[in-house]
């Protein structure tokens, strides 16, 4: 799983787009506003977001990390990797077979 949050919903949504129909993702959720606060140029600033969450297989997280870091609008991003221990096989086949250019 690969995390990312950006300041408007309009963006968020074209990550996920490009993400899925590029076949780098194989689903992305985009989530409500949240406020985070964050230290940014010695300040502390707080700015309302939203988060992706996309799902892909573990040979095609590179390309998709590369492919978010160069369409984020933040001169640095969070972008998470999160490995997933376990979950549903057939939906881990699912992720797998939607993942294939």
């Amino acid at each position: 799983m690969v995390t990312t949050v950006v300041d408007a919903r309009s963006v968020a949504d074209v990550l996920a787009a490009a993400a899925v129909a590029g076949r780098l993702a194989a689903c992305a959720q985009v989530g409500g506003q949240v406020d985070s606060t964050y230290w940014w140029q010695s300040n502390v600033e707080t700015t309302t977001e939203w988060s992706v969450q996309f799902k892909t297989a573990p040979d095609r997280v590179a390309a998709l990390v590369q492919q978010i870091r160069a369409t984020h609008p933040y001169e640095v991003p969070e972008i998470l990797v999160t490995t997933v221990a376990s979950g549903h096989p057939g939906y881990a086949t699912w992720v797998f077979e939607h993942t294939r250019p």
